[in-house]
């Protein structure tokens, strides 16, 4: 039966094969991957450009946007769908027991498609990156009740080569085997998750509108703010107002709920965990005199060693340092015990011994305890917020959220902050150091400013 060619055999076989998809199979919509995107987010028109991100002029799916990583994450995918037949064995929920721990394993579709109607209506194989929209497995009934239509269901194709079980007599293919994933909502898929969730329901001015509908005009969505009558033209605001629907994206996929649990548990830990290192506030520290012992807590042990009333010129009994509670990252700027302090970029006049002073001119600031005759250093205050925003103040926050600018007299004002990759790359000394940033310089040095 074999023959190097296709002779009348492989034909008639082909085309008896072709109707049982045709009987047999159901319809598959497929998104056909074009290619990566010519010019992308890393791309040299967006001044991000390297030797590693290729520029292409024409859409081609064997291009490789990145060659470092061998990633296409700017896809382009064709406008038009693709209605195929397809023919795949349905999956019950079950475990996967012949490995380590419980995996499910009805999340992958292995799909074959008759070889040559592929060709024919797609005008090459199904690859890699192709996007499969499987319509009887669509989700009429969400749980979301405002969902306006059903859920889509998508695969993307992860393999695809010749089916064993499309070889005839011949010994040649006939069927072509794709094993297809769950698609998830990523920065390749883009071009498909942001299509409107809305019924496409095209404008006509003879029409009446009730109120609340939604149609589409040159690509823009209105919606009927009251019952529209019919020969109401589409500009008239008293009848339409522009209207944004949601994309396949924000309705869809579960980066929503997943961006409000983040939020829920970032808002907690700034709660729970709102600076580095430990908190000893909620410590009592005891004040003790030049021996160790405790001293009492309505008098004042001065450095000479002699205590006097507490009551008197408003002196209040301070420790000395934080005792016990010194440890790693404990400096918070806060005196024990929760005692007043004063906060300033010099040490304050007329203090009396026991008073603390907290310097802001300090880097960290510094926390300072008079003992009548000096200002004796407690702590520096080394705990801040674990985020990046503008309340951490570590060196680490402040270099990450670097944007001030410094100013040259022929490339302009220049970014402080670039990355390696602009820094390390060769360029001319007169070539452009990405000198069009307005002006930002970082602010003045206080007077008498320290470093500690």
């Amino acid at each position: 039966m074999y023959r190097p060619n296709r002779t009348r055999d492989y034909q008639f076989l082909d085309r008896i094969i072709s109707e049982q998809y045709t009987v047999g199979g159901l319809d598959i919509f497929l998104h056909k991957y074009m290619g990566p995107q010519t010019g992308g987010e890393d791309s040299v028109l967006s001044s991000n450009y390297d030797a590693t991100q290729p520029i292409y002029d024409t859409l081609d799916p064997l291009n490789i946007q990145d060659l470092l990583l061998l990633e296409n994450r700017d896809r382009i995918y064709d406008q038009d769908v693709y209605c195929m037949r397809g023919v795949y064995n349905h999956q019950d929920i079950d475990f996967d027991l012949t490995q380590f721990g419980l995996f499910l394993n009805n999340d992958t579709l292995f799909i074959t498609f008759h070889f040559n109607d592929m060709i024919d209506g797609l005008g090459r194989k199904i690859m890699n990156g192709d996007v499969l929209e499987v319509p009887n497995l669509k989700d009429y009934y969400p749980l979301n009740q405002s969902i306006p239509q059903p859920l889509p269901r998508y695969y993307v194709v992860q393999d695809a080569d010749y089916a064993t079980e499309g070889m005839s007599q011949t010994w040649l293919p006939h069927t072509w085997r794709v094993k297809a994933t769950p698609m998830t909502n990523n920065q390749e898929f883009k071009d498909i998750l942001k299509k409107p969730v809305v019924s496409e329901n095209i404008w006509d001015n003879g029409n009446f509108y009730p109120t609340g509908w939604v149609t589409n005009y040159g690509d823009v969505y209105y919606q009927a703010k009251q019952n529209v009558p019919a020969g109401t033209d589409i500009n008239n605001t008293t009848y339409w107002t522009i209207y944004n629907p949601a994309t396949q994206s924000e309705v869809f996929s579960t980066r929503p709920k997943d961006n409000q649990i983040n939020d829920a548990i970032l808002t907690q830990a700034d709660v729970e965990v709102p600076a580095s290192g430990y908190d000893v506030k909620p410590l009592y520290v005891v004040a003790t005199v030049d021996d160790g012992q405790p001293a009492n807590p309505t008098s004042l042990t001065t450095l000479d060693g002699v205590s006097v009333d507490g009551t008197q010129g408003g002196m209040n009994v301070t420790p000395k340092a934080d005792g016990y509670t010194v440890g790693y990252l404990t400096g918070d700027g806060v005196p024990p015990n929760g005692l007043p302090v004063t906060s300033g970029v010099q040490f304050p006049l007329g203090a009396v011994a026991g008073d603390y002073c907290l310097r802001v001119d300090y880097f960290p600031n510094r926390l300072f305890r008079y003992d009548s005759r000096r200002w004796v250093k407690i702590e520096d205050k080394v705990r801040t917020n674990l985020n990046n925003g503008p309340a951490n103040d570590t060196l680490r926050s402040g270099f990450v959220n670097n944007t001030y600018t410094t100013s040259t007299t022929d490339l302009g004002n220049i970014p402080q902050r670039q990355s390696l990759s602009q820094i390390l790359r060769p360029r001319a000394d007169n070539g452009d150091q990405k000198g069009f940033q307005d002006p930002n310089p970082p602010p003045d040095t206080q007077p008498g400013q320290k470093s500690s």
